[in-house]
């Protein structure tokens, strides 16, 4: 087992000094609510623990902490961290090497074994419901922790893999972003009071919004429209997002407006992308998220940004083997948009996403919110860092994004008031503060047609164009906000809202629309010294993950070029390398035992 820096900078052996028990080991404190989680999840000694905390609010740093705190204590052999998606493996094994705690996320059953100088592994739930009797073996004396748990009840043999295969563990600490429901299938490990999880821990996106610095408002422009279509049992509908409709009307509504050959969503995309690129002329780094129906979709609003818009955007299917270099690429670049088929919906962690398009027809609270979540991380570095879902008018949609804007309200200061240069203050700047459905089966279903409306029930063709008949202002807030919360809230800062004075010309309620044939103003280049945001701090070093991959594609490639030279099979020279090191296979090699392999292999060649 290797040694954390905390084992040997401790007072005492096989734990943590006092001085370090609330603190990272970078020396950066924890947050009050997860210092307070910490506490009671320790206190509780339960075998099962589940912890229920908004996105964005720091809940892989939560629990790493108890992982390490546990390691150090000697109460643990090994971690093993249960996550969605291929990403976010990636994602845990970074976020653990900053905490000292190496874990292997390229980790199969094949392998047969850990490396002595890893802690655990990272692995997805279909890897633990494919081999339940491995991770059985692997687990005993085992910190698991299972992220997202509600995918474990996705299906039954997966809830039925997970509890088998975690039974043994010393100790269970389940996570998610958002409460959840049993519906069909119970979720192993999870306790319920009828059929909602009853969490051990709960920090909502109020209570984060309340603390300040942990999470962003995010506000819900939302846009009407008059879709026509031909119903799978062949007779056609009109409607409006304001007509009420059965459910399954009320669904082929909503896959008409999101059709990409209508007006409706080319509408609201250059919308979205008009508000990105004002706020990118403070925030030179942020960005917008798309989120598709599924692969064709997603390319076909690629195409709108390319051919309309006149920007090139990222786009990261499940079903691309290259999906999570993508979104990793796109976190730390300057790259304006990325559309995504539910590689983005949940943990992910984009802190310079700031403009969000709903544009799927998922309509469940739990996705919605999960989706929600991804443009609520807070960055130190912005004096004003509000965020931006565009949505359809749909009733359901309508309701989620009203019951997170509640918690908003009441969370945020109302009496917004002015700076000396009479700018408007975000209610989370410092200076203004006080100290779903299931997917359709549309085998005859067709969209006809889909245009945008104003709040007049007009079309949106006799709106004004951005970049042509009204300049926008990019460098200054907007005026008097838009009222397009059910007209309850006041969103800030939204491009198009009419500035005090300002003409009483009706506008569409979320701003200025832009026309197909119109030019858009293109994104701007980042400023590397942009005015109030200071320069972004240096990327943590990624210390032995990189290490480990780097060696094992080193080793791989000497083993190639020895099979040319000496005439022997990737077999035999394996064998034979591993063999002089000690070890049975490559994954199962320290980073010690991978350097000397390497060494090993390029003596060979020399020698050749």
């Amino acid at each position: 087992m290797p040694t954390l820096a905390s084992d040997r900078t401790s007072g005492r052996p096989g734990g943590l000094s006092g001085s370090s028990a609330g603190r990272r080991p970078d020396g950066l404190r924890l947050r009050p609510w997860q210092r307070l989680a910490l506490e009671q999840f320790e206190a509780s000694g339960a075998a099962d623990f589940l912890a229920v905390a908004t996105p964005g609010a720091g809940k892989t740093t939560f629990a790493l902490t108890a992982a390490r705190r546990a390691l150090v204590a000697r109460a643990i052999r090994r971690v093993v961290i249960v996550v969605p998606t291929q990403h976010l493996k990636q994602q845990w094994a970074h976020a653990a090497d900053g905490l000292d705690i190496h874990l292997d996320p390229e980790w199969t059953v094949a392998y047969g074994g850990l490396p002595s100088d890893v802690h655990g592994v990272v692995v997805t739930y279909p890897q633990v419901a494919g081999s339940p009797e491995v991770f059985r073996q692997l687990v005993r004396s085992a910190f698991v922790v299972l992220d997202e748990v509600h995918h474990a009840g996705e299906s039954r043999s997966w809830g039925d893999g997970v509890r088998h295969a975690f039974e043994p563990a010393w100790r269970r600490l389940c996570l998610s972003g958002t409460p959840f429901r049993s519906d069909q299938i119970t979720i192993p490990f999870i306790r319920y009071h009828g059929e909602v999880a009853q969490p051990d821990f709960e920090y909502g996106y109020g209570d984060a919004l309340r603390d300040g610095q942990v999470v962003r408002p995010v506000y819900f422009p939302r846009i009407n429209g008059r879709m026509e279509w031909v119903a799978p049992d062949g007779v056609t509908h009109d409607a409006t997002f304001s007509d009420s409709l059965t459910r399954d009307l009320a669904s082929q509504r909503l896959r008409t407006a999101l059709d990409t050959s209508g007006d409706w969503l080319p509408t609201v995309l250059a919308q979205a992308h008009a508000q990105l690129v004002h706020l990118r002329a403070r925030d030179p780094s942020a960005g917008g998220l798309v989120i598709a129906i599924d692969q064709d979709h997603a390319k076909g609003i690629a195409a709108i940004l390319r051919e309309r818009l006149r920007v090139a955007p990222v786009v990261a299917t499940s079903d691309d083997p290259a999906a999570s270099q993508k979104i990793s690429r796109f976190a730390e670049g300057s790259a304006p948009w990325i559309v995504a088929v539910r590689m983005v919906s949940e943990g992910v962690d984009i802190p310079r996403l700031r403009v969000g398009v709903y544009a799927t027809n998922t309509v469940t609270e739990l996705f919605f919110r999960q989706a929600v979540g991804r443009l609520v991380r807070w960055n130190a570095r912005l004096r004003q860092q509000a965020a931006y879902m565009f949505i359809p008018d749909d009733v359901r949609l309508r309701t989620f994004g009203s019951a997170i804007a509640e918690q908003r309200r009441h969370n945020l200061s109302r009496d917004r008031r002015r700076d000396v240069n009479g700018d408007w203050l975000d209610p989370l700047d410092p200076r203004g503060q006080r100290d779903a459905d299931p997917p359709e089966q549309l085998s005859l279903f067709a969209a006809i047609s889909a245009v945008p409306l104003d709040e007049d029930g007009r079309p949106l063709d006799a709106v004004r164009v951005y970049g042509a008949e009204h300049e926008v202002d990019a460098s200054a807030d907007a005026g008097e906000p838009a009222r397009t919360e059910g007209g309850a809230d006041e969103i800030p800062d939204l491009v198009g809202a009419p500035r005090g004075g300002g003409s009483p010309e009706r506008l569409h309620p979320i701003g200025l629309i832009v026309h197909r044939s119109t030019p858009v103003v293109p994104v701007p280049e980042a400023d590397p010294h942009p005015p109030d945001v200071p320069p972004a701090p240096a990327a943590p070093a990624r210390g032995g993950l990189a290490r480990r991959r780097a060696l094992r594609e080193a080793n791989s490639e000497a083993v190639r070029a020895l099979v040319h030279v000496l005439g022997k099979t990737h077999a035999e020279l394996n064998a034979e390398l591993n063999a002089e090191v000690g070890i049975r296979r490559i994954s199962v090699g320290t980073v010690k035992q991978l350097e000397q392999r390497l060494t090993l292999a390029r003596t060979m060649l020399r020698r050749r």
